[in-house]
C-alpha cells in the first residue's frame, strides 16, 4: 500500500519495568502507568477442574465422529486476491473446507507445555498525550482531542491487508484461490520467551455444504416477493423467498426417500420448528451474511434479499427487502430499536463499489434512509466495506478511514481520517456505548506499529490512545465491553489475547498450558479492511468462555479471569463433538454442542458457579443429524429458549437447493 512519506522517528530505548510475573505486561505490552485502581469483580474461587492441575495423558487418536462429508461448492480456503500496487499481498487466512488438516505441531502460536514467567507484549504504555507525529520514546501514549489532532498516525499493517476475518482464523476465501499453508514448526521455541505460548485457531467458514443424500421432506413453493420499490431500479428480478422445507411431521414417517425429521423423533428430542432454503444465485456463489434475533423476528440476509420470519413458526414477518444489486455488508449489530444497516454493491461487474447503504427495521421490514459513501483519498475506497454500530451512531469503513452517521437519520457526523503523520484506521468495532478503532501507523518503516483508539461515538472525541510494539498487530476485537483484544505477529508467529481496562490500561493477558489451542470462531470477508468485530465471543463480569479445538472428539471451554488471564475451570462437552459458548443467562453459560453423524447437536447450560455440569435444555432429533452437520461452522444463535442455525455463504449450485436457516424448538 502506497503512504505517506516516513515521518520523524520515535526513541526507541525506553526500557521495559521489570515486574513480577503476576503484574507484567502481556506479550509485546509495555509496563502500564499506576492508574487510580479501577474496582474490578473479584473472582470467585469456584469449583471444578483445578487449573494448576496438570492436564491427563494425551489418548491416542480415535477414528472420527462422522463420515467425511464431500465437500460441497466452491470456496476452499484461497488466497486474496493482490492489493494495490505498493501493498503487500493480503495474508493468508484459514478459511477451509470441512475435515481440515491439523496444524504441524508448533505452528503460529504454538509452544512448550507449562506456565512461564509473563514478558512484555505488543502494547505500550498508555500514557498523557504529547503533540506530534510521535511520542517521546517508543511507546505510544494516550493522547487527547478530536480525531484531527496531530496523533501517531494509522494505516494499513506492514504485512499487508486482511480479508475480514483474513489472518484470523475462521475467514472465508473468494472462490479460486489456493488453501494457505500452515506455518513451519517451532520446534521447541517459545514464542512468548518464558510465557508460555497460546496457540490460536479458529473453526473456519467454508462454504454451505448443499443437502445431500436422501431428501428432507422438501414441501411448499416460492413465495410472492413483490415488495415496495427500492432506492434505485432493479436490475434483475428478485429471487423467489426461501422456502419452507422440513416436513414437521404427524409420526407418519413420511413417504419415498424424504425423511419426517419430526415424525422420527425419539422422546425428549427437540423438533424443527422450520427451515429455510435459500434463494437463487449466480453459479460463482454469493454471501449470505448476518443473522439477527429482534424481539419474535428472525432475519438473515442472502445474496440480494433480506427476509424476516416468524422465530417461532417461520411464518413470513414481512416481505423480503430486495436490493438492486448483491449485499456486500451487513451490520453485525442492531441498533437499541432493531434497526441494522445494510450494504449493497452499485452494479453487477467485477469493478462495482460495494458504497450503497440502507437501513432496514427489522422489526417491520421497513426500508428507512439510504445513503451512497463517497470514495476517500488514494487506496481509500469502498470496493469493501465494514458496518459498526456504536450507540447511535453508524461508523461504515472504508479501505483507509470512516465516516460516522446518526443511525436514526443517516445524517453524516464526523470523520475518522488520517492523523498523526501516517497513520490510518484498519478497522471499527462498536456497542452500545464505546467505539473502538485499530490503527496502523508508519508503513514500511522502522517505526511501523498498530495502535487501538477509543472514541466517543456520537462526537468522534478520542478518550484514550495505545500502541503496540513494532511487529504487533490488532487482528480482532473479541468484545468491546470488556475489551478483548487479539493480536498477531506474523513474523514471530505469536498470537495474544488482551484485556484492556479503562483509560487504555493493559489488562489481563490470556495465561494458557502450551498443549491448549483456542478455537473461536470468525467470520466475515473484505480485501481492503479488518472485521474487528467478526468473532463469536461470550464474556460476563468476571470470565471470558474460551472454546478449544479439537480435531474430533470432544472439545473443552475454560472459564478464563478478565482480572487475571488465568484459567478458573473448564468442563468438556458432554457429547462426542465440540461445543461453543453462546450467551450467559441466569448465572448459566450457554454452550451448542454440535451434531456428530447419528446424533443431533445438543443446547446445554452451564452453571457459572458451584459444579459446572452441563444440563441439556435441548437434544436435537437423530433423524436430522445429517442436515444438522451439514451446517458446518454455521452462525448460531440462542434465543427464546429456541436454537437458530445459518449459513454465511451460498455456493450457487443448480443441481440441488440449499440450505439457509433452520430453527429448532422444543
Amino acid at each position: 500500500m502506497t503512504q505517506p512519506p516516513e515521518q520523524p522517528s520515535r526513541s526507541s530505548d525506553d526500557p521495559l519495568r521489570k515486574q513480577d510475573p503476576q503484574d507484567a505486561p502481556p506479550p509485546g505490552y509495555t509496563a502500564p502507568p499506576e492508574p487510580p485502581a479501577e474496582p474490578e469483580p473479584a473472582a470467585s474461587a469456584e469449583p471444578g477442574r483445578d487449573a494448576t492441575t496438570p492436564p491427563a495423558p494425551a489418548a491416542p487418536p480415535q477414528p472420527p465422529a462422522q463420515p467425511p462429508a464431500a465437500p460441497q461448492g466452491g470456496f476452499g480456503a484461497p488466497q486474496p486476491p493482490a492489493g494495490p500496487a505498493g501493498r503487500p499481498p493480503a495474508q493468508p487466512g484459514f478459511g477451509a473446507p470441512q475435515h481440515q488438516p491439523q496444524p504441524p505441531a508448533g505452528g503460529f502460536g504454538a509452544a512448550p507445555s507449562g506456565y512461564g514467567t509473563p514478558q512484555p507484549g505488543p502494547y505500550g504504555t498508555p500514557q498523557p498525550g504529547q503533540p506530534g507525529p510521535y511520542a517521546a520514546g517508543p511507546y505510544g501514549r494516550p493522547q487527547p482531542g478530536g480525531p484531527y489532532a496531530p496523533q501517531p498516525g494509522w494505516q494499513q499493517p506492514g504485512a499487508g491487508g486482511h480479508p475480514q476475518g483474513g489472518a484470523h482464523p475462521g475467514a472465508p476465501w473468494p472462490p479460486g484461490a489456493p488453501q494457505p499453508q500452515a506455518g513451519p514448526a517451532t520446534g521447541s521455541r517459545n514464542p512468548f520467551k518464558t510465557r508460555p505460548a497460546l496457540a490460536i485457531t479458529a473453526a473456519a467458514v467454508a462454504a454451505a455444504v448443499v443437502i445431500a443424500g436422501g431428501a428432507w421432506a422438501l414441501v411448499g413453493g416460492s413465495d410472492d416477493t413483490d415488495e415496495k420499490a427500492g432506492p434505485q431500479p432493479t436490475q434483475e428480478a428478485p429471487s423467489p423467498e426461501p422456502t419452507t422445507s422440513v416436513d414437521t411431521g404427524d409420526g407418519d414417517g413420511g413417504g419415498g426417500e424424504e425423511v419426517d425429521i419430526n415424525g422420527e423423533r425419539a422422546p425428549g428430542e427437540s423438533r424443527v420448528a422450520w427451515f429455510k432454503t435459500a434463494p437463487d444465485t449466480p453459479k460463482g456463489g454469493s454471501r449470505a451474511p448476518g443473522m439477527w434475533i429482534v424481539g419474535d423476528v428472525a432475519a438473515k440476509a442472502a445474496y440480494k434479499q433480506l427476509f424476516g420470519w416468524k422465530a417461532a413458526d417461520g411464518g413470513e414477518a414481512w416481505k423480503p427487502v430486495t436490493f438492486p444489486e448483491e449485499i456486500c455488508a451487513v451490520s453485525r449489530n442492531t441498533t437499541e430499536d432493531g434497526k441494522v444497516a445494510v450494504a449493497y454493491k452499485s452494479g453487477s461487474s467485477d469493478r462495482a463499489k460495494c458504497n450503497r447503504v440502507q437501513q432496514v427495521d427489522l422489526r417491520t421490514g421497513e426500508k428507512g434512509w439510504e445513503i451512497e459513501v463517497e470514495e476517500g483519498g488514494l487506496f481509500d475506497g469502498t470496493s469493501d466495506l465494514s458496518l459498526s454500530v456504536a450507540g447511535d451512531t453508524l461508523v461504515v469503513g472504508r479501505s483507509q478511514s470512516g465516516v460516522a452517521y446518526d443511525a436514526g437519520t443517516g445524517k453524516k457526523r464526523y470523520e475518522i481520517e488520517k492523523y498523526g503523520a501516517s497513520c490510518f484506521p484498519s478497522g471499527f468495532a462498536g456497542d452500545s456505548e464505546r467505539l473502538i478503532v485499530a490503527a496502523s501507523c508508519a508503513a514500511a518503516s522502522a517505526k511501523e506499529h498498530d495502535e487501538i483508539r477509543e472514541l466517543d461515538p456520537r462526537t468522534g472525541k478520542v478518550r484514550w490512545t495505545t500502541s503496540l510494539d513494532k511487529g504487533w498487530e490488532v487482528e480482532k476485537a473479541y468484545s468491546v465491553s470488556p475489551l478483548v483484544v487479539y493480536a498477531i505477529n506474523r513474523d514471530k508467529e505469536q498470537g495474544s489475547i488482551t484485556v484492556i481496562g479503562a483509560g487504555g490500561r493493559i489488562g489481563a493477558h490470556v495465561q494458557l498450558d502450551g498443549k491448549t489451542e483456542i478455537d473461536v470462531r470468525c467470520s466475515g470477508f473484505s480485501i481492503f479492511n479488518k472485521a474487528l468485530e467478526s468473532c463469536d465471543f461470550v464474556a460476563d463480569e468476571q470470565n471470558m468462555y474460551l472454546p478449544t479445538k479439537n480435531v474430533t472428539g470432544p472439545n473443552e471451554i475454560l472459564a478464563v479471569s478478565l482480572d487475571t488471564g488465568k484459567e478458573k475451570w473448564r468442563v468438556k462437552s458432554p457429547a462426542d463433538a465440540s461445543m461453543q459458548p453462546l450467551a450467559v443467562e441466569n448465572g448459566k453459560l450457554i454452550a451448542y454442542v454440535r451434531p456428530t453423524y447419528d446424533k443431533g447437536g445438543q443446547v446445554v447450560a452451564v452453571p457459572t458457579a458451584g459444579a459446572h455440569k452441563p444440563q441439556r435444555l435441548l437434544q436435537n432429533p437423530a433423524a436430522g443429524a445429517q442436515l444438522e452437520t451439514s451446517f458446518f461452522t454455521p452462525d448460531v444463535a440462542w434465543s427464546g429458549g429456541r436454537l437458530f442455525l445459518s449459513v454465511d455463504m451460498l455456493t450457487g449450485n443448480d443441481d440441488q437447493e440449499e440450505k439457509l436457516m433452520i430453527a429448532y424448538a422444543r
